[in-house]
């Protein structure tokens, strides 16, 4: 998995490319997905979300997706779980307080939101606090509810 989440930090201006393509698309799909019905929907895309995102990402599945903002790093890789920063003990390293063999997944949100060319934007963002009770749940079709609610 390290060298997947790696690989997808050092290619995340395409990978962001790409997600921004697929949002388009399901912002397109969005009348066909309302009729079916998010809830119907769920499961199944938050089963292809898991499977994609797990292997590019190592991403947890949190149902509130924020590698747009991270440089396509997960921030709940984090050992602590940190969605809006380093805690105060990064090692000088990169290395994590908890983890010292595991690099700091702010230090990889770095790296990769420079990749992206964003490296102040996206990272200046304030992340909400996680919402377990979306654990499990498509992050793809909550961005598109969210979407459409701001929109509106």
């Amino acid at each position: 998995m390290k060298a997947a989440r790696d690989w997808s930090v050092r290619h995340a201006k395409g990978l962001h490319k790409l997600y921004e393509v697929l949002a388009w698309t399901l912002h397109l799909f969005d009348p066909v997905l309302r009729r079916i019905g998010y809830e119907r929907l769920d499961k199944p895309f938050a089963r292809v979300e898991g499977l994609i995102k797990g292997f590019l990402f190592d991403s947890q599945s949190c149902g509130q997706c924020t590698l747009g903002s991270t440089g396509m790093a997960c921030p709940m890789n984090c050992p602590k779980t940190l969605r809006n920063g380093p805690c105060g003990g990064v090692r000088q390293n990169g290395g994590c307080e908890i983890k010292p063999e595991m690099t700091c997944v702010w230090v990889k949100a770095w790296e990769g939101s420079q990749q992206m060319g964003e490296a102040e934007n996206g990272l200046q963002v304030i992340q909400l606090p996680v919402d377990t009770r979306l654990k499990g749940h498509s992050s793809w079709l909550e961005a598109l509810k969210a979407r459409r609610e701001t929109s509106a």
